[in-house]
Parts: C-alpha cells; sequence; structure tokens
C-alpha cells in the first residue's frame, strides 16, 4: 500500500553532469559514510552523468581500489548486480601524495569531459592546507565551464587562530560561495524539521520563550570510547571533538530568531546571531558552568572496557576530556534568564543525541496531592538512533478519582514516512551538488563558536591535577549535576 505521506516526495531533479575528486579516499569516512551515501543518490536516480576520482596515497591498482568500493556499498540495499557493476564502474583512482604537483595534473585530466567538480577533503586535517594551496597554485579552484565547490570535513580548525588562518587560505583560493564546510548533524532530517515545527505550526513559536520555557537541554552521547583514534583525540577533547561544531549547531537552531526567509544565508544569518549572543558570564565563572571528565573502566552494553587513560595513544597522565557540560545563557529578549544546558561524551550508558525543551510549570496547581507538582511538559526531539518527536503532557488517569499521569504524544519518522529517509551525508551531498548550502557552516559562524569555546579552552589550560573520573557505562560524571541543581530540574535520561 502506496504512503500517502510520501507522494509528491520524489520530484527533485538528478544533479547536473560532474566528476566528484575525494581526497583521503581510503580512509574510513569513504568506506563507512560517503560511498554508501553517493551509490544510495545513483540508486535514486540522482546522479545522472557522473564520475567519482578517489585521490589517496596507497600504492592501489584501478582493480583493487574497485574491489574496496564493491565492498564499501555491499551493504545499501535495494540494489542489483547490475546496478553495482555501473556504479563500480564510474569511478577511478589517482595514487599521489598530496604534495606533488604531477597528481594535480593528472586530476585535471580526469575532470575533462565533465563541466562540474566537487573536491572533498575527506584527509586528516593536516593536510587540509596542502591540497587546498595545491589546487589555488594549479588552478583547478576555478572553471569556465560549470561550477567547482570544496567540502572541508571537521575539525575546522582546532581553536581561533588556526579557524581564521584556514578559513583565510580557503578565501584566498576559492570565492565563499564555493565553499561548504560540512557538519553532518544538520543533514540529519530531525535537526532540519525543527525549523519547520517551530516556524512552519503556529503552535509552538508563540511558546518558545522565557516565558513559558523553563531550560533546554541538549545532550549528544556516545557509548563507544576513543577505539583507535587515541592519538587525535588527545588533541582535541569533547569540548573541541563535540561542543563547537555539532551541539552548538544544534543550540543555534533550537533557539534563533524567524528568518526573513529561506535563503541559506537568511537561515545561516540568525544562527551566527545566536552563537554571538551567548552571555560571557560562562567566562567569567567557569568552574561553576563547566564540568569536564575522563571515562573509568566500566561496564557498556554488558562488556567491561577500559578507561581513558589505559587506551592506546593516550598519555597516561592525560588532561584530555571525555566529557564536556556547559551551562549557557543568551543575551537575547526572547531567552533571557533560560538555561541552556548541554552536555557530550564518551562511554556513557547509550548512544543518543536530543533536543528536550522543558516548559515551566501551571501557575496554580490543582491537580494531585498538596504539594506535589504535576511533572514539566517536556517537548523532546530525537536526532538519533530513533528520529522523532514526542510531547509530554499530564493526563487524568480512568477512574474515579482524580489521578494524574505523564503521557507522550509521539511523532517517529520510519513509522509515519517509512524508512526510505536519506542519510544525513546523502542529503548534504546532494545540496552540494545543487548548490544549496543552507545546512553548510559559514566561516563567520565557525570564528563565532570558537571565540567562545577559546575562552574556556584557556582556563581549563591553567589548571593542574587529574580530572573527574565516571564510570564507563554511566551518565557521566557527579559534578555535572550541579548544572541543573534548581528546583526539580534534573538530567533527562535519553
Amino acid at each position: 500500500m502506496k504512503n500517502p505521506l510520501r507522494e509528491g516526495l520524489d520530484t527533485v531533479d538528478a544533479a547536473e553532469p560532474l566528476v566528484i575528486f575525494i581526497f583521503g579516499v581510503t580512509g574510513d569516512l569513504t568506506r563507512k559514510k560517503l560511498m554508501p551515501a553517493l551509490f544510495s543518490l545513483y540508486l535514486n536516480e540522482r546522479l545522472s552523468e557522473f564520475r567519482i576520482v578517489g585521490f589517496a596515497r596507497r600504492e592501489w591498482s584501478q582493480e583493487h581500489f574497485r574491489d574496496q568500493v564493491r565492498e564499501m556499498i555491499a551493504n545499501v540495499g535495494g540494489a542489483s548486480e547490475e546496478q553495482r557493476n555501473r556504479f563500480v564502474q564510474s569511478v577511478v583512482y589517482l595514487q599521489s601524495t598530496f604534495e606533488d604537483p604531477a597528481g594535480y595534473e593528472k586530476l585535471r585530466e580526469h575532470a575533462a569531459g565533465f563541466p562540474n567538480r566537487i573536491y572533498y577533503l575527506s584527509t586528516p586535517p593536516g593536510a587540509y592546507e596542502e591540497v587546498i594551496r595545491s589546487l589555488g597554485e594549479h588552478g583547478l579552484a576555478r572553471s569556465d565551464t560549470g561550477y567547482v565547490r570544496i567540502i572541508v570535513e571537521k575539525p575546522f580548525g582546532r581553536d581561533l587562530a588556526s579557524a581564521q588562518s584556514l578559513n583565510s587560505l580557503l578565501q584566498s583560493c576559492f570565492d565563499e560561495s564555493q565553499i561548504y564546510r560540512i557538519d553532518h548533524y544538520l543533514g540529519k532530517e530531525t535537526v532540519q524539521n525543527l525549523m519547520m515545527l517551530r516556524f512552519g505550526n503556529g503552535i509552538f513559536e508563540p511558546v518558545w520563550n522565557n516565558r513559558y520555557v523553563d531550560h533546554v537541554q541538549i545532550t549528544v552521547a556516545e557509548n563507544a570510547g576513543v577505539g583507535t583514534r587515541g592519538n587525535y583525540y588527545e588533541r582535541a577533547g569533547a569540548l573541541r571533538d563535540m561542543i563547537q561544531n555539532h551541539t552548538f549547531q544544534l543550540l543555534a537552531i533550537t533557539a534563533m530568531e524567524p528568518p526573513n526567509d529561506t535563503s541559506p544565508d537568511s537561515i545561516r544569518d540568525e544562527k551566527v546571531k545566536i552563537i554571538r549572543s551567548l552571555d560571557p558570564v560562562t567566562h567569567r565563572e567557569p568552574d561553576r558552568h563547566v564540568v569536564r571528565a575522563q571515562y573509568s573502566a566500566g561496564v557498556v552494553d554488558g562488556s567491561e572496557v577500559a578507561g581513558y587513560l589505559t587506551e592506546d595513544g593516550v598519555d597516561p597522565e592525560s588532561q584530555t576530556e571525555t566529557y564536556a557540560a556547559l551551562r549557557l545563557y543568551l543575551d537575547s529578549w526572547r531567552w533571557a534568564g533560560v538555561p541552556f544546558v548541554l552536555r557530550t561524551g564518551k562511554r556513557l550508558s547509550r548512544k543518543a543525541t536530543e533536543i528536550s525543551v522543558h516548559f515551566k510549570h501551571p501557575p496554580l496547581h490543582f491537580f494531585g496531592p498538596a504539594g506535589s507538582p504535576l511533572q514539566r511538559n517536556v517537548l523532546s526531539i530525537r536526532i538519533q538512533p530513533q528520529e522523532g518527536i514526542t510531547l509530554n503532557v499530564n493526563a487524568k488517569i480512568p477512574g474515579y478519582a482524580t489521578a494524574v499521569r505523564p503521557v507522550s504524544m509521539d511523532f517517529a519518522y520510519g513509522s509515519a514516512f517509512g524508512p526510505a529517509v536519506p542519510e544525513a551525508y546523502e542529503r548534504l551531498l546532494f545540496d552540494a551538488m545543487k548548490g544549496d548550502n543552507t545546512l553548510y557552516t559559514r566561516n563567520d559562524e565557525i570564528e563565532a563558536s570558537w571565540s567562545f569555546i577559546n575562552r574556556i579552552l584557556d582556563h581549563w589550560s591553567t589548571q593542574d591535577g587529574p580530572l573527574p573520573q565516571y564510570a564507563a557505562g554511566s551518565a557521566g560524571p557527579d559534578e555535572a549535576r550541579g548544572l541543573l541543581a534548581d528546583g526539580d530540574r534534573r538530567w533527562r535520561r535519553v
């Protein structure tokens, strides 16, 4: 039976003919995300004439590379063997170092015959500058026949100075309109739906302010540890790795004012205003408003796991945080006095990302035992693992007594629209092909977020001694409870 909610959803035209160059094609991102997303676009007839060129150092033959691509797309369902073969025949491997001029001349040859080009930087961050500079020096940042765009993965810098330097280099080779700084959280359907929820319905926006909202919680929790990325994580930490980008993006979309229209810059203008309006009280009293910690040994999903300090590539005396929580305020008419409490961490009890808006209690208490207030209404936007929206309300239990219990009104993407929801990278790659940068991050927003985060990092750099610990598989450190220790506020279980 055809789902009536999906009628009219497949009217988008395919992308124009193009060649996609993936720098660092042998890495995990290409294997797990990029190649499956591109194959899904091909299956859904979003790619017509195309070529995918993988650019990397490893000395792979064309045959070996194509065998690897077959493995990368093996778990994408709904494809015939003929479709897989056709897709694989459209991929090419270009072996070169990122410094070798000959590699970029070969790149030019592979671009011949295609009017449009996209460069995807899926390399370690240390290679970004070499690739960008080489593209500019070899005249590959411009085209007389069509568009040229560059997609840059996170992390975009590791502090304000490095982000500004990278932005400056990019803008010396490309126009800002050509630059697509990707944050894959913005490609998730529920994140996009948050703007529709707020601005496309008459019942939410009137109460989306400090008159009705008590506080907002944003959680980005992971149950995985650092794995084989200990060396990288030692240079990053939770604040850089998750708060500065993903979590601040969720904050901006939750709190932003209505844009003038749905054009990319109108939406991004409002997002950057939120980051710039963050109250500096967090900087003046960081120990009251910011918590950091490391996971110790524990049990996750029934298995014993090691603590952070014993992971491969980690300094046994490391002060790198695997958990960070912040209590933030916005200097704005709409949100004055409302705490936005953000948390992220590794080796927590489960993997989940959620925005929850906690509303104030009614002004008078009519129902239930005296001194026993009703539970708050909570609107939760689940971003993963099961995308959807839940509104918790208080309702009378059927019967002779006036007894009240909280109940949930649920919307789940999978139930409403079926399982065919595009993956985040699928949507973002297609947007880049179509020239829509709404869901990509602009340079001023990145620099504004780093400007705020830098002050916290500077304070931490003056602190000595071991960090607070939390057991792997727990909800996080006890110290984080203090960020919500006001009345009946509690961290929400996700």
